[in-house]
């Protein structure tokens, strides 16, 4: 029989990695020590959990491991992270915390676990990279300057007579602060195309210009980005002249840009919805010195994962920047990725984000679904949906991202596809496996990801995507 100092918290959503990190993990050091990582605008707090109420003799073996309330520097972001990423955290962890414009103390947060779904896919480097560490889901919490946790296990009794510890070792708490907003240019609704706004071809062409010309150089650079036929070893470099928006085409400028790309390979006319409008890395204020220099890319995209971040419905589309640069340093900083490991994200006002670096028509390898990272992309809507409902215009945005870009692959959106599995708790490794073209998180891993809300809204996203390719 199994005795529970708290309930568990389901799996939730993140992302499987591809490539190690040349970053360091955060010092080791005594309970009262915060490291931090400043070399780029914003920071990562990393507080080493202690043993709570009459535990301590226990050490790293305690049951229920926290800290008290304390004064931090100023933080948005919060996550729990541990040594060993094959370890899984059983419990529950909450937190609270201290507004720094007010001075109130928040009620109990839930912070959403997630265990081996969230780690390298098989055999790749990045398993092998000793970087990666064990996390939780990241939890949005706003501009704060105080803190408290507690994490408590759920004690498997037999376990706990073997010996074995009932939580990972090395927890450590992440305290993100996202830096200023300086660089982006924040969340904006959808802006209407029109056939006069610049785009890029899949292969990084300009197929028109400006009709100012102050934006060229800067989709020239973006091109090459695009491509990714530089030096990976300066590849950190060339974002900055990228812009921050890629504006929405209409249908019919999408259909000739890609025709004008494959002459006598296309003949006749492709089944593909106008490119929607994308906040770039550079829009939303990407330190592209974070992540791991040079990309990874599938030969296709055949299928879409949809996730949620699991990181709370409490934030503004004006605050979606800061939210994104917090997720982004919390996977590359605090958890070892080599880069943020969604390809999308979409927040609750419809704007589309560019993810993991690469070029955003290109098959570029996520990290977003352990087993199936390859020939796939991966989509995160911005929040937590196992009991709130996603809105109509996240769900909307879905469908016009996945018409696209599918769309540049000759794809359905309603159509099934088959992936080969890396390997995971659903599938076996090498297993072909029939899916849906746009799939959850859980289709492919038993999790609760993408949340009840979102997935069941997965089959309005799939006809409405056909729908914008004229099918």
């Amino acid at each position: 029989m199994h005795g529970f100092l708290a309930s568990s918290v389901s799996v939730t959503c993140a992302a499987a990695l591809a490539l190690p990190l040349a970053l360091s993990a955060p010092a080791q050091a005594g309970p009262s020590a915060v490291t931090s990582e400043l070399a780029a605008p914003g920071s990562t707090q990393s507080l080493p959990l202690v043993p709570l109420t009459g535990e301590r003799a226990l050490g790293s073996a305690a049951p229920e491991q926290g800290l008290t309330r304390r004064d931090v520097r100023p933080f948005s972001l919060v996550g729990i992270v541990w040594d060993n990423p094959d370890s899984e955290l059983h419990g529950r962890v909450e937190v609270r915390t201290r507004a720094a414009a007010t001075g109130n103390w928040s009620g109990w947060q839930d912070v959403e676990t997630h265990n081996h779904e969230h780690a390298a896919d098989p055999d790749t480097a990045e398993g092998d990279s000793g970087r990666v560490r064990g996390s939780t889901a990241p939890l949005w919490v706003g501009d704060s300057d105080g803190v408290e946790v507690r994490v408590q296990a759920e004690v498997d009794e037999r376990a706990t007579t073997a010996g074995d510890s009932p939580l990972p070792r090395g927890l450590r708490l992440e305290l993100v602060a996202p830096g200023a907003d300086a660089a982006s240019v924040g969340a904006q609704p959808d802006a209407p195309h029109t056939d006069a706004q610049p785009g890029l071809s899949r292969s990084g062409a300009q197929v028109r210009a400006p009709r100012a010309g102050a934006l060229s150089a800067a989709y020239a650079g973006y091109a090459a980005v695009d491509t990714g036929r530089l030096d990976p070893t300066s590849a950190t470099e060339i974002p900055e002249l990228a812009p921050n928006v890629i504006p929405a085409l209409s249908q019919q400028e999408t259909e000739r840009e890609l025709l004008a790309e494959r002459p006598g390979e296309q003949r006749v006319k492709p089944y593909i919805g106008p490119r929607p409008r994308i906040i770039t890395r550079k829009g939303w204020g990407a330190n592209e010195k974070l992540r791991e220099r040079g990309f990874v890319y599938s030969k296709k995209v055949k299928a879409a994962f949809v996730h949620h971040t699991a990181s709370g419905n409490n934030y503004s589309c004006s605050q979606v920047p800061s939210v994104i640069r917090s997720i982004y340093r919390y996977h590359v900083v605090s958890s070892g990725w080599r880069d943020i490991g969604y390809n999308f994200l979409v927040d609750k006002c419809g704007n589309i984000y560019e993810g993991r670096a690469g070029g955003v028509a290109k098959a570029v390898t996520g990290a977003h679904t352990l087993g199936f990272n390859t020939d796939s992309m991966g989509i995160a809507v911005l929040g937590s949906f196992g009991k709130s409902k996603p809105s109509a215009s996240a769900v909307t945005a879905i469908a016009k991202l996945t018409a696209w870009k599918l769309g540049l692959f000759g794809v359905n959106p309603r159509g099934k596809t088959y992936l080969k599995s890396g390997g995971g708790n659903l599938y076996k490794k090498g297993k072909n496996v029939r899916l849906n073209v746009i799939s959850g998180h859980r289709d492919g891993f038993s999790t609760e990801c993408p949340g009840r809300q979102l997935y069941s809204k997965l089959g309005t996203a799939r006809k409405a995507a056909a729908k914008y390719q004229g099918r």
